[in-house]
This record gives C-alpha cells, structure tokens and sequence, in this order.
C-alpha cells in the first residue's frame, strides 16, 4: 500500500495512497465490539445555573443506555481533590457560557443517542451575561507585561504620523474532520482514540484527571483531519466521553457536530488593535505603538501574541506595546493557525502600508528602509534572515513594478485593479523530542515516535530526514506515531514538529550510523547495514535519543519570514472582490521537501484569503449564541475565492535551529496575507477596510 515516489521537488507523501483509499482510520472510524455511541447536550444560556434536568423521556427512548450530568456523573479523583480544570463537564450546576456540555446521552446507535439528547430538558436560572468584545473594552485588564524600548507613544512628535484601529471577528475551528473521541476502559486501565497534536500532554491530561500511572494510558492518533491548534487540549466533551464510557463499562464514541464546534473546541479571539506610527519626512521610523484587547473565558484565561511581532519586525528606536483582555461569558479561545501573529501582523502591515501612503513611499521600498538586520528587541543576531531575498524575487515575480502607486487609478471592464504586498514573520521554535530508530536484517529501518500528523506529511518528513542520513531505499523506511507508547515527541503546534522530531530522527539515525561503524569496525559514509548485520550473527541495532536545542540557540533570535503580493479586483457597481493572483515568497530555511511545504503555504494563502474576505462568527448578544454556527452561513474560502497561487522558497539554510537547517512554515504560511488583501483592496478603490472581514458593503463607495 505505499507508494513513493522522488523527483526534483521531493518525495510524495509516504501515507498518501492510505489516506485517499481510506485505508487509515481517523478518530471516529474506530469501531470495537460492543460500541454505543454518545451525544453530548448543551446548555441553552450562556450564565447561571441549572435549576433542573428531566430526562425522563430520554432515558425511556429506544436503544438508550444513560443519560450522564453532574446530578449522576461518578466519582472523579480530580474533582474530589479540588483541582477539577477550568470548565469541566459534570463539576456543578454552573453555567459558564452557552453551548457548554452539561449532559452526555449514550445509547446503542449514533442516531438513538443524538435523538434522545433532544428530549432532554433543562432548566436554568439565567443571570445577566457579557459576550460582546467592543462592550467591555473599558473593563480590559492586563495580559501580560507591556513592552518598552526607547521613549513610549514617540510617534506622536514625528514628522509624519498615522493612527489608526484594526478590528478583527472570531474566527471558528472548522476542520474538515469533525471531533471525536473514542474512550474504552479495561478495569482500571483506559485507552483513547482521539485527536490530538499533542500525544503525551493529553497522555498526561488523563492521567491526572483519573490519578492514573502512565502505564495505564494508552493515546493513539495517528492521523488528524485539521486542528491547527483546536487539537491540543483534553476539551470537555472528551472529558464527558473518558468519564460516560468509565460509568457503563462500554467502548463510548462521542462526536460533536458542526454547531458544537463552534463551542467546544475554542476559537480565535476577535481583536480591537489601535496603532499609532511616526517617521521623518524620507521615511524612516521614529516611533511605533500598538495596543491590543482581546477577549478569553471568565472561568479560563488565554494569551498570545497578538503584539510580538511588532516588537522586533523593524528598525525603529521607540517602539512600545500592550495587550489586554476582556473576560467573557463565552468559551475560551484557543490557538488557530499562526496564533496572535495573524491578527496581529494583519494589523501592523496594514498600518505600515497606511503610513507609506501618507509618506508617498512605495510600501515595498518602506519595508526595505526600515529593514531590521539584528533583532532590536532582544538585541541579538538572527540566526538567519532572507527576508530581502522574499522582497525581491517575490516583486520580480509578481511584477510589483506595474503597480500604480494612485489609488483607483487602474479600471478594466467595470472592475477596480489593485496591488499590495504584506509581511509575515513567526518564530521558528525547537523543543526537546526523543525518537527510536531499529535497522533490521531485512534491510527496513523503523523509526518510531509518539508525535502525530496533523496533515503537513509529518511520516513523510522523518522519512526524508532518516533517508539523508542512513542511505538506504526510502520505500525500506516505515515510521510509526500516533501513539502514547512511543518514544515522547513534542506537541504537533507552533511549527515546531519538523524542528524538534526531525531533529531526534536526525539524531538517533547518525548515531545508529555510528554503532553499525563501530561494530564493523570502519568508518564508511554509506556502510552496508544488512551485511554488517548478517556478518555479526545480528537481528537488528537499535538506538533510543532525546534531541535538545543547543546552548547556541539562545544567543539567536529564529524566524521564518514571507512577502505576500495580491492582486485583487474590486466591482465597482457591487463591491465584490475577485483575487487574482498571490505570490507568496518564503524564508523557511532549508525546504527538506518541496511538495509538502508548497502544500502548507498554500494552506495559509487560502485562509488569509478567507480571513480577509469571508470568515466572521457572529453571535447574537442577547442569548450569547451563535447564528452562523454552519458552514452555510460561517463563510469559509472555496475554490471560487482562490487564483493560483505561486510559492517560492529562497531555500538556504539556517545554521542554528536545527541540523538541517530548516525553520517552520505551517504558521507562516497564514500570517500577512489577510493585510496583503486589504492594502491590494485599498489600491484598487481608494478604500481602506479596517473591520474584517472586508465585504462588498464596505467597500460600495
């Protein structure tokens, strides 16, 4: 069933032939004997209390076995010390926010269970509740600490000076496949078929939820249909899942559906950002500020960095930024894709390009003189940096010279033409993993590690990486994760998996190299494993390492750079936006493999693109409650709402964040293309949008 295949671009997916015949089992395609299914309910306020729960006419339903709420959950040891996680299922009557779990149904069908939670009810005593960002923005309070360089709100003494807010909506987690969580206990022993990014940190989770050894935790999930950061936490419906399948003694699949997604596996928070930035007259930044609220949960808080990038992205001697929340009646947010960085890249870029009109500068040539060749914030050297290189080759294949420096100055056929460029930066992190490599007498290498693969290629790429250092046939490499079992690996999140697996697979393989060395005696850059195996009477060698960033990696800072370059088409009688072309160029370090990476920036192209177009929850304020809670209504990109996009890799290697010299781009990808949007929109029609998402009305002048 595999098929590999190399050329110039790299090698194709070593799992893919598995996945598109279906041959590979996802997290609800798990059936075991003696399955029932479960469905959770929700709460229909978003604060207060529940005053009752009749399930009556659910418990007499066919084919129902429990109906499960705090009234009857049983005993869990982490809630009877005291130290049940924020926003648990079946701790209390409390309602948090609406479309909390507050019951679970099980019965012997999927579509038993899913109608009998219909005919729960409960009542509530409902109490006053907050859910609007732009409300509460006066009752913000401190997220982290405020940063400083220089003298604070310098801009304001500048030659030239913009300020300026950007409001961005909550954007919901909608993978394409739906969560899900499969829970079987074995006496005091529980085994899990789940989503998850991070294997051993949900390991842990259960763990400590059940006062449980490691032993008796066994994770898998081996494969994950879109998480982008949605997959990393033990969320409350599985949570409700571990706790029902525990209490009937039965395998339990519990999956939530597409409304519930909207509530139960977090969202990115929408964001009020004020930036105020100042330069002399030839265009050289003076000062920059940038402050930024956001929202997170009452009961649960939760940061990123939403004001980070502006903090080292130019070479500017005053910069000073701030981040505050709102506490919310809502569930709490989570990371999503390039996590703070989007929202606030998107910000920040879009300013920079205001500033370089106001300036009367080409926004391109902006970046250029305020280019930062050293970290001004850490005040360290990048470990590399090929941000200029993005600028160039990506203007010279965009063809940014065209462009009109008035706007809506170019008009063909009723539409309104407009170019613009943004960009991205996103930390190219590295965390310690460990991985297991055994070469075999019949010439298979196994390389085994408890990380997942979310959908970048993951087994894909230690393949790349084990075959670069032990030459042997790639079709001879299997790697095995996906489960709790395996060696620990770092959570599949923030970019880093390729650095921090990849750099143990790298590891354990040159020091399973060496032991065949050393056995055989020699030397060789390409010994004959099989015959050194055969010619020592020996089955297999097997090596276990952990791999770390090195001390080196401190004196550095590390980050993967894009330029992305838009042209977009503005009807000028409706308002609607056609994008025609992107180009998106990309510093990632070494590209290990083309054909996977391209996949990924094309991936965040797509979102920035709906980002800047189409994506908005909506929630009704009264109730708390979503409205566009579907993918009808939630308006996603679609093949209509995409060009062709071009990718290019400047492809040179980092010599610090790991042995192979890469840096992530799953992050990346995403992060400056909703400004690049917005500023080729303003190009266009002469209209600035700084309220995503920029649709038709907004921009009818």
């Amino acid at each position: 069933m595999r098929e590999i295949a190399a050329d110039k671009d790299g090698i194709k997916r070593v799992d893919g032939r598995l996945k598109v015949t279906g041959a590979i089992k996802y997290a609800a395609e798990y059936n075991l004997p003696g399955l029932v299914y479960g469905a959770v309910v929700s709460s229909t306020i978003a604060k207060g209390a529940m005053t009752g729960i009749d399930s009556k006419a659910a418990e007499k339903a066919p084919g129902v076995l429990a109906v499960l709420s705090h009234l009857n959950a049983p005993e869990v040891p982490l809630y009877k010390a005291g130290k049940a996680p924020p926003g648990s299922p079946f701790v209390n009557d409390k309602i948090l926010y609406n479309g909390q779990p507050v019951a679970l149904v099980i019965a012997n069908t999927f579509e038993r269970a899913k109608y009998a939670a219909s005919l729960v009810k409960i009542t509530y005593k409902a109490e006053p509740h907050q859910t609007s960002l732009d409300a509460n923005l006066k009752n913000a309070t401190k997220a982290d600490d405020d940063y400083q360089r220089g003298t604070a709100n310098a801009y304001q003494s500048a030659q030239v000076k913009i300020e300026v807010e950007y409001r961005t909506p909550i954007h919901v987690h909608n993978a394409m496949e739906p969560f899900a969580v499969t829970s079987v206990w074995d006496g005091d022993k529980v085994t899990l078929y789940t989503k998850s990014q991070h294997i051993k940190g949900m390991q842990q989770d259960v763990m400590k939820l059940f006062n449980l050894p490691e032993e008796k935790v066994q994770l898998y999930s081996k494969v994950i249909g879109g998480a982008f950061g949605s997959g990393s936490p033990l969320w409350p419906y599985a949570k409700a899942a571990l706790i029902g399948s525990k209490m009937i003694g039965k395998p339990l699949k519990v999956v939530i559906d597409r409304e519930q997604m909207f509530t139960m596996v977090g969202y990115r928070s929408p964001t009020v950002q004020k930036l105020g930035l100042g330069a002399s007259a030839d265009g050289k930044l003076t000062g920059m500020t940038h402050d930024a609220i956001a929202e997170t949960a009452t009961y649960q808080q939760f940061t990123e960095g939403i004001t980070s990038t502006t903090n080292f992205l130019y070479d500017c001697p005053n910069v000073n930024t701030s981040y505050k929340l709102a506490k919310l009646d809502l569930s709490v947010p989570t990371y999503t894709r390039g996590p703070g960085e989007t929202v606030g890249v998107y910000a920040l870029e879009s300013a920079m390009d205001e500033l370089a009109h106001v300036l009367n500068i080409d926004p391109l040539e902006f970046r250029l003189k305020n280019y930062s060749e050293t970290d001004p914030e850490r005040n360290i050297p990048y470990s590399s940096k090929y941000l200029r290189e993005c600028f160039e080759l990506g203007a010279a294949k965009f063809g940014w010279n065209k462009r009109n420096e008035k706007p809506r100055s170019v008009e063909k056929d009723g539409w309104l033409i407009g170019y613009g460029l943004a960009t991205g930066a996103y930390f190219a992190g590295r965390a310690p993993s460990t991985a297991r490599a055994k070469l075999s007498a019949d010439g298979i290498l196994l390389i085994q590690t408890a990380t997942s693969d979310m959908g970048p290629g993951t087994a894909t790429m230690m393949t790349i990486i084990a075959s670069e250092i032990i030459n042997i046939p790639v079709e001879n490499i299997r790697v095995e994760l996906g489960s709790s079992a395996l060696p620990y690996a770092a959570g599949e999140y923030g970019s880093m998996t390729t650095s921090s697996v990849g750099s143990s697979v790298y590891d354990v393989c040159t020091e399973l190299k060496g032991k065949f060395n050393e056995v055989s005696g020699g030397s060789a850059d390409n010994p004959d494993y099989v015959k050194i195996l055969k010619d020592h009477n020996l089955p297999y060698l097997e090596i276990t390492k952990q791999s770390h960033p090195g001390a080196d990696a401190r004196k550095y800072s590390s980050f993967a750079y894009n330029v992305n370059f838009v042209e977009a088409h503005v009807h000028k009688a409706t308002g609607m936006v056609k994008i025609v072309k992107v180009v998106s160029a990309v510093d990632g370090g070494k590209i290990l493999n083309p054909i996977t990476a391209r996949s990924q920036i094309l991936g965040g192209v797509v979102w920035g693109i709906g980002m800047a177009l189409t994506e908005e929850g909506v929630i009704d304020h009264r109730y708390g409650k979503y409205v566009n809670s579907n993918l009808g209504d939630y308006h996603l990109a679609t093949n209509a709402d995409v060009p062709q996009i071009e990718v290019i890799f400047i492809d040179k290697k980092d010599p610090v964040t790991n042995p192979m010299g890469s840096k992530g781009i799953g992050e990346v990808g995403i992060v400056g293309v909703a400004a690049a949007v917005t500023n080729a929109i303003f190009n266009a029609t002469g209209i600035r949008v700084r309220d995503l998402p920029a649709t038709p009305d907004k921009l009818i002048s």
